[in-house]
């Protein structure tokens, strides 16, 4: 069900800001953001705002799936990848608790997973994240650990994004409930 005043050719999922702190789907000032982001990364390097390709890295942050609802342990989600993901160098999905932004403690070794782990493509080059309790019969290798009971949120960082990753022509698939 869309939301009243959301613009339609926006992913519903929480990828909606960028780093002018302007919310996409409302055209605002998202001061809350903004704070959260300094609060946790204390500062900015020149390295995660750069917009010439192949320098730097390219962040989108999500918080809630693909109904505005924010991100829960207990719930399986699934995230399409595209074909061709913009990064020169590699990428990674990391997962982070939502109480204390720490790496999330899933049980798994490391609370990422990327294109350095050699992922199962579908037959189209895109890719399928899938984040929950337990691992989805025959995609373990696509699979992140959540934690039952315990908020998290979800970064895809691009390192040496190309210029499709820049000017928004990739676009990573919406954070959507599994049902």
């Amino acid at each position: 069900m869309d939301q009243p005043n959301r613009r339609r050719d926006v992913p519903k999922s929480g990828w909606l800001l960028n780093l002018d702190w302007i919310r996409k789907d409302g055209g605002y000032l998202d001061l809350d953001c903004r704070i959260w982001f300094f609060t946790n990364y204390y500062s900015i390097s020149p390295g995660m705002i750069s917009q010439i390709p192949g320098k730097g890295a390219k962040y989108m942050i999500g918080f809630t799936d693909s109904d505005g609802t924010a991100l829960s342990g207990g719930t399986n989600y699934k995230i399409n990848l595209p074909p061709n993901i913009p990064a020169g160098n590699f990428w990674s999905v990391t997962l982070y608790d939502a109480e204390n932004a720490s790496g999330l403690a899933n049980g798994q070794h490391f609370p990422s997973f990327g294109s350095r782990d050699k992922p199962e493509q579908n037959p189209d080059g895109s890719i399928d994240v899938y984040l929950g309790p337990e691992a989805p019969e025959g995609h373990k290798g696509n699979w992140l650990a959540t934690v039952p009971g315990k908020g998290y949120f979800v970064i895809l960082r691009l390192y040496a994004p190309t210029e499709a990753a820049i000017n928004k022509t990739w676009i990573p698939g919406d954070i959507e409930k599994i049902k």
